[in-house]
C-alpha cells in the first residue's frame, strides 16, 4: 500500500523500448535531431499552435529556467505560498534569475484567486525603486493541495496578472492530470486561458526523466535558448529526453496514465469518506489528496504497512483545522497503483481504533 509519491514509481516498458531505438546508430548531438523536432510537432499539434519545446530533465529546472525567463532579477514572482516554486526547490527560480524574489499568496483550498493577488501585491509600488517590480504569476495545475484550478479561474487569474502587465506560467508538474480531472484540451488549459509558459511534466507520469518547457509567448523562446544552456540544461544526448516525451504523447499514454492515476485516487476518496477515523483537508479533483488524522491511527496505518507521507503543510483553517493530536498524511496515486492497494487501505482504516 505505497501512497508516497508519484515520484517514486517506475515506467512503463513503452519508455525503454523508445529509448532503445533512439540507442540506433549515431545522430547530431544537442537536439538537432530527428527525435527533438519531432517532439516539437507533436507538442505543436497538441497546443494546437506553434510552440518552442525546451526538453530538461527535472521539473526544478522546468520551473526555475521559465520563471528566469519572465522575470528581470529585480523583479518577483507572485506564486502561492506553498507552491512548489516557494517551498522545495531550495531558491532555484531566485538563483537562475539572478536574485527575483518570490511572493507568496495565501488562500484556501491550495488555489490563489485575483483577490488573494491583488492583496499580495498592497505594498508593491510600480516604478518604486525601493521595491523589488511584481513582474510573473505562477500558478500551479494540479495545486500542492490536490486541487485543480477551473478553466474560469485560470482565466481570471491570467487576467489580472495581464491587467498589470506580468507574464503567466504554469507549473505543469501534474499537467495530465489536471487535463482529465476538467476533461479540456491541452490548449484551452493553457494559452487559451492566457499563460504564456508552462512547465510540462511527465515523470510524475510516467516517463523515467522527462520534463519541457513550452513557450506560447514566442519573444521569450530566444532567451530561454540561452539561459538553458548556461544553466547545464543542455543535453548533448537529447534524444533519449524527446524519444521519452515521444512515447508519452503518442497514442495519449499520458491521458491513460493520468485518468488511472485519478480514477484511484477517486476510489481511494469515496472509500475513506464512509469512515469516521479521518476526514480530508481538501477538495480530492486529480491524484493526490490530504487526509486529517489523529497521531495515534497515524501509527497504526503506518504499522499496518501503509506508505505516506506526513505533510508540514498548513491544512484548512477554521472548523476544518487539524488539531493538536492531528496530523495531515497526503496520499497519492499513480499510473501503477491498483484497486487491491486502494482496498486494503481503506480496509486497514476501518480496522484501526
Amino acid at each position: 500500500m505505497f501512497f508516497k509519491s508519484d515520484n517514486s514509481l517506475g515506467a512503463p516498458e513503452v519508455m525503454f523500448e523508445a529509448m532503445k531505438q533512439a540507442n540506433e546508430g549515431p545522430t547530431t548531438a544537442y537536439g538537432d535531431d530527428p527525435w527533438t523536432q519531432k517532439v516539437t510537432t507533436l507538442f505543436s499539434d497538441l497546443f494546437e499552435r506553434e510552440v518552442a519545446v525546451f526538453m530538461v530533465t527535472t521539473g526544478t529546472a522546468a520551473n526555475a529556467l521559465s520563471l528566469a525567463a519572465c522575470t528581470p532579477s529585480w523583479g518577483s514572482v507572485i506564486c502561492h505560498q506553498e507552491a512548489h516554486v516557494m517551498v522545495d526547490e531550495c531558491g532555484a527560480a531566485e538563483f537562475y534569475s539572478g536574485g527575483a524574489k518570490l511572493l507568496g499568496v495565501m488562500s484556501d483550498n491550495g488555489k490563489m484567486t485575483p483577490k488573494a493577488v491583488a492583496d499580495a501585491l498592497y505594498y508593491s509600488q510600480p516604478g518604486n525603486e525601493h521595491n523589488s517590480q511584481p513582474a510573473t504569476l505562477s500558478l500551479t495545475q494540479v495545486t500542492e493541495a490536490g486541487t485543480v484550478y477551473t478553466l474560469d479561474e485560470i482565466s481570471m487569474l491570467c487576467a489580472e496578472a495581464k491587467s498589470r502587465g506580468f507574464k503567466t506560467h504554469m507549473d505543469g508538474a501534474r499537467f495530465a492530470n489536471g487535463i482529465v480531472s476538467l476533461g479540456c484540451s491541452a490548449a484551452d488549459m493553457t494559452w487559451k486561458a492566457g499563460i504564456d509558459v508552462l512547465s510540462f511534466g511527465a515523470t510524475k507520469n510516467g516517463a523515467l526523466a522527462a520534463e519541457a518547457v513550452i513557450v506560447f509567448d514566442l519573444e521569450l523562446a530566444e532567451e530561454l535558448k540561452y539561459r538553458r544552456m548556461r544553466a547545464g540544461h543542455l543535453l548533448s544526448k537529447s534524444r533519449f529526453v524527446a524519444a521519452q516525451l515521444i512515447a508519452y504523447l503518442q497514442d495519449e499514454l499520458w491521458i491513460k496514465n493520468a485518468r488511472h492515476a485519478n480514477d484511484m485516487s477517486k476510489r481511494l476518496a469515496d472509500g475513506l469518506r464512509k469512515s469516521n477515523k479521518l476526514r480530508h483537508a481538501f477538495d480530492v479533483d486529480a491524484n493526490l489528496q490530504f487526509v486529517i488524522m489523529k497521531k495515534h491511527i497515524h501509527k497504526q496505518l503506518h504499522d499496518g504497512g501503509a506508505h505516506f507521507y506526513t505533510w508540514p503543510g498548513r491544512g484548512p483553517e477554521g472548523d476544518a483545522a487539524k488539531q493538536e493530536d492531528e496530523i495531515i498524511g497526503r496520499l497519492v496515486c499513480g499510473f501503477t497503483t491498483t484497486q487491491e492497494d486502494v482496498d486494503g487501505f481503506i480496509k486497514l482504516v476501518g480496522s484501526v481504533e
